[in-house]
């Protein structure tokens, strides 16, 4: 997914995404359904910002899954007191429960269907200690978005400067996300493109599907990014 532009991803979403304020969010949010939550497995974990935040700036112990190498490469790098695994969240198993599994950014998105992510729900729910919570960030609702839009977005260091011009196409319940990158360093300039599938679902049909993956849920808005959050605890 992230193919050309994973060692760009932190310069691309640091320059909009307030990631201290998510974890922060996040930690409160956690602390406030289990003031002793401890344990956190973040899922679709990408470069580890969130858990490399949540484990310094709240106290938390934080591992990761991610079906990208590049990105448990990062991973490793930053938050080397963490746990980073490289796996597909439909199906992977860890020696270990935790207190809580995130799962963050819209990644549930790119399981492109409901019935994919009730079986990544129910990998969850093989990893919750007890007393455990899924936290779940969406992607956004059928109708939401507007098919042909772009948008720019810029960012730089040193003497690396990237832009990003993005494109959303909507088929059905399929949106796509084309990037097409500009990058500027000393050695010259490389162009590279990418396309991101992400499933399109309600959140009646989300909430379906954490019943049918044996949760009671519920949805909250307005969440980190302004698309809300589930909140999911197995059935007793």
């Amino acid at each position: 997914m992230f193919t050309q532009s994973a060692e760009l991803y932190d310069l691309i979403y640091s320059s909009f995404k307030d990631y201290p304020k998510e974890a922060r969010d996040i930690a409160d949010l956690l602390r406030r359904i289990n003031p002793a939550c401890h344990t956190v497995l973040d899922v679709a974990c990408g470069t580890g910002e969130h858990a490399r935040l949540l484990a310094a700036n709240h106290g938390l112990e934080v591992d990761g899954i991610d079906l990208d190498p590049a990105f448990v490469r990062i991973a490793r790098a930053k938050h080397p007191a963490g746990r980073f695994y490289q796996g597909d969240m439909v199906n992977f198993r860890l020696d270990r429960r935790y207190d809580a599994v995130l799962c963050l950014f819209s990644s549930i998105g790119y399981l492109m269907t409901l019935d994919a992510v009730r079986r990544a729900l129910g990998c969850f729910r093989q990893h919750l200690a007890p007393h455990g919570v899924v936290i779940v960030e969406p992607w956004l609702e059928p109708g939401v978005l507007e098919p042909g839009r772009t948008e720019t977005r810029t960012a730089e260091a040193g003497d690396l400067r990237v832009e990003r011009v993005s494109r959303v196409e909507v088929e059905g319940r399929v949106s796509r996300l084309h990037f097409d990158y500009e990058i500027h360093q000393p050695s010259g300039v490389r162009h590279a493109t990418e396309v991101h599938q992400l499933g399109l679902f309600t959140t009646a049909e989300m909430l379906e599907t954490f019943r049918a993956a044996d949760f009671v849920a519920e949805h909250q808005t307005p969440g980190p990014t302004g698309r809300g959050l589930f909140i999911a605890r197995p059935v007793a």
